[in-house]
């Protein structure tokens, strides 16, 4: 025989406990997962601050460098996901590169610097048990093959030393180079103008602004312009840049128009944001890209510095730029801190 109603009914209280017992029997998986995820999480971490700890106690050098690895790893990955950000960004609302702000046009150029040095390894990790070699190469030659990321401190004062030794070898070239040029200047005043500069540069004073703006319109065509200049001169000017030097003239030509104008950009930025708003790292890392070797200057000196190449490149037009790549050494090459 089948219950009747009342027989249902009498049921329903322990029916509908029974189902809200099904309910969490049929959830308790997620949940299970759950836990178990979180189970691991805090076993790996409790694993690995084991792993850390006995590297420190028996192996403190390579732990030294692990950790500098590891962080250098997550520095990069950081850096990867911002760029990407700020690309979709510029795509998503039409912006170009010069329209972006300071701060994002910078990550960008520092971030292609970076993969292009990364790409490097990893084409030469390619071939089979490359990699064992690739980190060897990377333990001897760090300066070359890694970025800052994975630089320690001392390193990246040490590396950034020898980089401005390397640049400074080009100074007394380019120099030399406009000095021979003077008597090609047909206007005599900036002749004169050009003498003086020399003259006061090697007596090692410091040029002021309008001594490098008054020769504005040497370095816009004959003799000085981006389009006049030598495959020497070129040569010189690339190494003090840090660019490689050993490329055809044409090709030496067009990097070095590309690399000025996008500092040039980068200038007008920085000159609508304003020097006072950078961070110290941030005001180094500017007066070392535009060849000053700010590691052993003080922060108000760089902010003067900075705000002193920016007078000059926010004057200059996009045919001037010549003038703007020699004023890497004319600004640079004589200011206080820097003779050493």
């Amino acid at each position: 025989m089948f219950p009747g109603p009342m027989a249902y009914l009498s049921l329903s209280p322990r029916s509908s406990l029974d189902f809200g017992r099904s309910s969490k029997l049929h959830l308790s998986p997620k949940a299970d997962v759950k836990s178990l995820i979180s189970y691991v999480a805090a076993k790996t971490k409790v694993i690995n601050g084991k792993y850390h700890r006995f590297l420190g106690r028996h192996f403190p050098r390579f732990y030294v460098l692990y950790t500098i690895f590891m962080k250098g790893l997550q520095m990069f990955w950081a850096d990867a996901k911002k760029a990407r950000r700020i690309k979709a960004n510029m795509w998503k609302h039409n912006i170009k590169f010069h329209q972006l702000p300071y701060r994002e046009m910078e990550h960008l150029r520092q971030f292609r610097r970076d993969v292009t040095k990364c790409l490097f390894l990893g084409i030469i990790s390619i071939p089979p048990f490359a990699n064992y070699l690739v980190f060897l190469l990377m333990y001897l030659f760090p300066r070359q093959l890694l970025i800052q990321h994975f630089w320690t401190p001392k390193q990246q004062i040490d590396f950034l030393d020898i980089y401005h030794a390397l640049r400074k070898q080009s100074h007394p070239e380019i120099l030399c180079y406009l000095e021979k040029v003077i008597p090609l200047v047909s206007d005599a005043e900036l002749r004169w103008h050009m003498t003086e500069l020399c003259a006061k540069i090697q007596h090692g004073t410091h040029p002021t602004v309008h001594d490098i703006l008054a020769l504005r319109q040497c370095f816009s065509n004959h003799p000085l312009g981006m389009n006049q200049l030598h495959a020497l001169q070129m040569k010189a000017l690339s190494r003090a840049m840090l660019l490689t030097p050993h490329l055809p003239p044409f090709l030496l030509r067009r990097r070095l128009n590309t690399h000025m104008a996008v500092i040039h950009q980068l200038d007008k930025a920085l000159a609508k944001l304003g020097v006072g708003q950078l961070t110290l790292q941030e005001v180094k890392s500017a007066c070392y890209l535009r060849g000053l070797n700010s590691t052993h200057i003080g922060e108000e000196k760089c902010r003067t510095w900075l705000g002193e190449w920016l007078q000059i490149s926010c004057s200059l037009k996009e045919a001037e730029l010549s003038l703007l790549l020699h004023n890497v050494v004319l600004l640079s090459v004589n200011y206080i801190g820097t003779r050493r």
